[in-house]
This record gives structure tokens, sequence and C-alpha cells, in this order.
């Protein structure tokens, strides 16, 4: 699908800086600007999901800005095999690189470093390969989201207490979310006994089941941690049921959660800031397909590696409240696009 997002102004002037570079193209075209049908890929798991349409809409935003074209792809599934399968028809499409979102790490690394050797630049985002030969990994902080969640639990309910969290085994970045809360929960707050732990894996029905189970079996809990929104659906509805007074936070952001923010059923929701990430995906990407386009100061011609690397860039994250709720309304967001 080609993007239709123009954006002459930043286009206009990336290529003014580069014009005046000494690797400029003799025809005085940047050697930054994509060929007449170059294009990008974006793959991901469960491709329906509301997460991806911001970062998608800044990847080709980004895209248009470099003359470049887009596609978006993946599989509708959560099933590590069938996202691996889509990938690799990627691939054999020859783009010019794919902004990947790994649904697991390992199972990734023979794929991408076969695209890699095939001249195809995959830049990860949101979950990581971090084993792979992928050139990039642009997320927000995982370990800062997990320290920001476990004293804002502290802040509103106090030194003690008891906490929950639900998880999603195999995605790396969902596994930081929750292995580093709890490990810092352990290291400064003593005073807080972690009562339950459950893998919900992304799914609503699950999550509603484990957590009317925490519940149950834990009367007093205070607080729960959540590593995304999927599972947050399910376990608001239970506490919910249960008329328990639970303090609920969680990773990322889906309608149905932004409403439970408006309504109060829900303390916050660290989002990763999706257009920095789908844009500097897009040009993290685009970079490392066209490293001739600087000299860098490294053993890089000897080594045989591509010299664009970046092993972590860090898009930041925003904290969802009541009061700044209607900013990440994405059915606005998107109205005139």
């Amino acid at each position: 699908m080609a993007t239709n997002f123009k954006s002459p102004a930043l286009a206009g002037t990336v290529a003014a800086v580069l014009s005046a570079s000494p690797l400029a193209a003799e025809e005085g075209r940047s050697p930054i600007m994509c060929e007449p049908g170059d294009t990008y890929i974006m793959n991901v798991m469960v491709s329906a999901h509301p997460y991806w349409v911001p970062v998608y809409e800044a990847f080709q935003q980004a895209a248009a800005a470099f003359g470049c074209e887009t596609v978006f792809s993946g599989t509708p599934d959560y099933d590590i095999s069938k996202q691996i399968a889509s990938f690799e028809q990627d691939v054999v499409r020859q783009p010019a690189g794919v902004l990947l979102h790994p649904m697991q790490s390992d199972p990734f690394i023979e794929p991408i470093n076969q695209a890699i050797d095939q001249g195809i630049d995959v830049v990860t985002f949101a979950a990581d390969s971090p084993l792979s030969k992928r050139t990039a990994y642009i997320t927000s902080d995982n370990h800062a989201e997990a320290k920001f969640a476990a004293e804002e639990i502290v802040k509103q309910r106090g030194e003690t207490g008891e906490y929950a969290v639900l998880e999603n085994p195999g995605q790396s970045n969902h596994d930081l979310r929750v292995t580093s809360l709890v490990s810092y929960m352990e290291a400064n707050y003593p005073g807080w006994e972690l009562v339950g732990r459950q893998a919900t894996n992304q799914d609503s029905t699950a999550a509603y089941r484990a957590m009317s189970s925490i519940v149950q079996a834990n009367p007093e809990l205070d607080a729960v941690w959540i590593p995304e929104a999927g599972s947050a659906e399910g376990a608001v509805a239970a506490i919910q049921e249960a008329g328990a007074d639970v303090l609920v936070m969680h990773a990322d952001i889906t309608p149905t959660m932004l409403e439970h923010i408006r309504a109060g059923n829900v303390h916050m929701a660290l989002n990763p800031n999706q257009g920095i990430q789908g844009f500097m995906g897009f040009v993290a990407l685009h970079l490392a397909a066209h490293p001739d386009i600087f000299e860098p100061f490294n053993d890089y011609k000897t080594s045989g590696y591509n010299p664009f690397q970046i092993p972590f860039m860090d898009n930041g994250f925003a904290v969802i409240t009541q009061e700044n709720a209607d900013s990440f309304d994405l059915n606005a967001y998107m109205k005139d696009r």
C-alpha cells in the first residue's frame, strides 16, 4: 500500500541538508531519498490490534518525507509460526527493509538473520530479538515504566500492601515490565507482598478468570500491574464484578481501556509514544538501508557489518489519566487521516 501522507517541508529540509554534503549524489539528488517504488514493510502479530494504528500512521509519515512507499503486514493471529511465515513472505517481496514487532525473540533469530544476509534490513520495535542481526531496536524503556508503576502504587496505597501481576511470558517488553516491577518492589518496598502472578497472554477472557481467582483468594489485594491492555480489559471486568477496591495500572492503551480510565475504573495507563516509535522506527530502518550516506569512525569495512547500529532507542512513554484521556482517543486521531 503506497503512503499518501505528504510532508514537503520535512522532505525539503532533509534533501537540502544532504545535498549540501560531500556525499550528495552527482545530479543534486540526495542519496537518502527513495527511488520510485522503494517499499518498506511493517510486520506485526495480531494485526487488528489498535496499538499498531498510530505506529503505522507515523511510519507512513516518515516514509513520505523520503519519497518511499509502505505496506502493513503480519498475521491476525497470536501465533508465532504464522507471524514468522508472514515475515518470510514479506522478505520474498524484496522490500528495502522491514520494521518488525517479533512476537517472541528467539524464534525470530534465524528469519531475521536470513533477511539481513539477503540484503534486507530489519529493525525491531516494541519487542526485540536481541540475539539476531537486527540493526536497531526502538521501544520505550520498560524498566522505567515498571519503576514508575511501582512508585505510583506505593504513592497511592502506602508503604505496605498486597499486589498481583498478570503477564505474557515470551514477549520481551512484557516480560521486562513485569520482572522489573517485581524486582523493584522486592528491593525497595519489602512491606509489599506479591500474592498473585498468572500468565494471561493478552487474552481478556483468561485475564478475567485469573483476576477473579486472585481477588477471591486475596480479599485484601491493593493493586495489580498488567503489562498490556488486552489482559487489563478482562481484569477490570473481574474486579468490578467482585466489587473489590483494587488499584489498576497497566501498560499500552485500547479504546476499551481508555473508557475505563475516563470512568475512573483504572488509575492510569503507561503508553509508549507510538507515533515516535513508528516515525523513528522508519528513520532507523531507512538509514540502515543507506549506510553509505556517512563515513563512521569505526571498523565496519574490515568487520563487514552494517555501520548503522542502534542497540536501543527510547521512544518514551506517556501517562494516561482521566485528565488527559481525550488526547489518546484513536478515533479523533484518525478522523482526518
